[in-house]
């Protein structure tokens, strides 16, 4: 299952599931139902996030995305330091939980690079490309979940959970057309990589855009024969995550 178009080569013992979308679209809304539903049906799950999911990634996002300290860094420094924080995710926290068999929800991986760093800010594709291979090595997501919302929408959303005390940070101070931007690129993402990627409509109650990645889920762990005696109760399971009981 190796390549970019899906598989989780090297450590496909577990299932590795990644979140992308723009910001306000309910990336951990989602993985939280997902990972709830999962592990009431006894699935074991490792939730995290990027950048983060370990002490020196967790700081290389402050670093990041803290609006007094990103701004002097260009996109090029960004996007490595983003590759640096990456890799360290990777082989401390991703890889160890897969070769466990576990199930891994990440809150965006090597797609929101392609876009942020590369569609938006127009970084040389094969300068992202080279980064990402040194970054994730071998462990490639089995399934993508872009969560399409439009920017003004989105924009909207993260401005009333965020605490009104707390500044935003960088990358929802920009203006609509660069959500724009980072929109498309992750549609554009999508239409190349069909076997990994699925688009999922945000814009629906989150009870039902719950359905929608269940159904996905369930197909994925068929597919890759995790735990398939159970499947049919998992399956019964992930679908009552839309419901409210989650």
């Amino acid at each position: 299952m190796a390549g970019s178009d899906g598989g989780s080569a090297g450590a496909d013992r577990g299932l590795f599931i990644t979140f992308e979308g723009g910001d306000g679209a309910g990336k951990s809304t989602q993985i939280r139902r997902l990972a709830g539903a999962l592990r009431r049906d006894g699935y074991p799950v490792t939730v995290s996030r990027e950048p983060g999911g370990t002490p020196g990634a967790e700081a290389v996002r402050h670093v990041v995305l803290d609006t007094s300290a990103a701004e002097p860094f260009g996109p090029y420094l960004e996007a490595m330091l983003f590759a640096a924080a990456r890799n360290d995710h990777v082989e401390q926290t991703i890889r160890p939980a897969l070769k466990r068999g576990e199930i891994v929800l990440v809150d965006r991986f090597m797609d929101s690079t392609r876009v942020y760093q590369g569609a938006s800010e127009n970084l040389d594709s094969n300068f992202v490309r080279a980064l990402e291979r040194v970054a994730i090595a071998d462990v490639v997501p089995d399934l993508t979940i872009i969560l399409d919302l439009s920017p003004s929408e989105g924009l909207r959303r993260a401005h009333a959970r965020r605490d009104p005390n707390a500044p935003a940070d960088r990358f929802e101070k920009e203006d609509v057309a660069a959500h724009e931007i980072r929109r498309q690129a992750f549609l554009d993402i999508a239409e190349r990589e069909p076997a990994r990627c699925r688009v999922v409509d945000a814009s629906r109650e989150p009870e039902d855009v719950a359905k929608d990645i269940a159904r996905l889920v369930a197909g994925v762990i068929e597919k890759k024969g995790i735990a398939s005696s159970r499947s049919a109760a998992m399956r019964d399971s992930l679908l009552g995550a839309g419901d409210g009981r989650s």
